[in-house]
């Protein structure tokens, strides 16, 4: 059995439909989609395109759509009580303009769909043993490391999985390494890769694969542009048509990594 793994999609339908070109030309068994499917510029019909995949995919929630939830209950009456944020606290103000455009656009039709998805996943893929899928870390969706978090910091954190590998994502960077006992391996992004411009994802058993597929980008930007996002021009530009450098992300999540 082979497993794709696609995390932070962040509704850039061009990204997700090269990847399942990819997916669907590989015979791929299954698909595990990892959280963070949305926010982003086309979030219904990205969410559509995922819910039609043969086989039906497995989802897990992200703080995306935890956010995107909480928006849609604040509409119902009251405050959000929820952001997404490591620290808790709300984002920008054009950050917050993006989840209530995003849960506008998404409910009622969607809510019970993001409302059902679980936090964890765990399957037995050949080769790999039981693998375990999270967004973030196997306890939270928000807590942030990557490839330079010191290995004692993240050892009790893996090691009491009791599984051969796990999965993540949220940081929009791959990486595969070895936790004490515990392979981890972060699938990049899809719709927001940080590093090189595509899409990033990954391909599990009988091995690891980390992938990157490449799509008609300016075609892509054409696309996000068309739409009523409200930071469409900003999307295209910075996420699509290129993406943040790989050593300036690093440096920004040093200061929020777990410690």
């Amino acid at each position: 059995m082979q497993v794709a793994a696609l995390f932070d999609i962040h509704g850039n339908l061009p990204a997700l439909e090269a990847v399942l070109d990819e997916v669907h030309q590989a015979g791929i068994d299954q698909v595990v989609v990892g959280g963070d499917v949305i926010p982003g510029p086309m979030p219904r019909e990205t969410l559509r395109r995922l819910l039609d995949v043969e086989p039906p995919a497995h989802f897990i929630r992200g703080n995306g759509e935890l956010a995107i939830l909480a928006q849609m209950a604040a509409a119902r009456g009251g405050a959000a009580t929820y952001w997404g944020t490591t620290s808790g606290a709300p984002p920008p103000e054009p950050i917050r303009e993006v989840y209530r455009w995003t849960a506008r656009r998404l409910q009622p039709d969607y809510q019970p769909v993001l409302a059902d998805w679980p936090k964890t996943l765990r399957l037995e893929i050949d080769g790999l043993g039981t693998v375990l899928f999270c967004h973030g870390t196997p306890r939270s969706e928000t807590e942030i490391f990557t490839r330079l978090t010191p290995e004692e910091r993240l050892v009790p954190l893996f090691d009491e999985l009791q599984v051969s590998v796990v999965v993540c994502g949220h940081t929009h960077m791959q990486f595969d390494r070895q936790i004490g006992r515990t392979r981890v391996v972060n699938a990049g992004s899809v719709g927001m890769p940080f590093g090189s411009p595509g899409a990033h994802w990954v391909v599990l058993g009988p091995r690891v694969q980390l992938r990157q597929t490449s799509y008609d980008l300016a075609q892509a930007a054409e696309r996000v542009r068309a739409t009523s996002y409200p930071q469409a021009h900003e999307f295209a530009a910075q996420n699509v048509l290129q993406a943040p450098s790989e050593a300036e992300m690093l440096e920004a999540y040093s200061r929020a990594e777990l410690r």
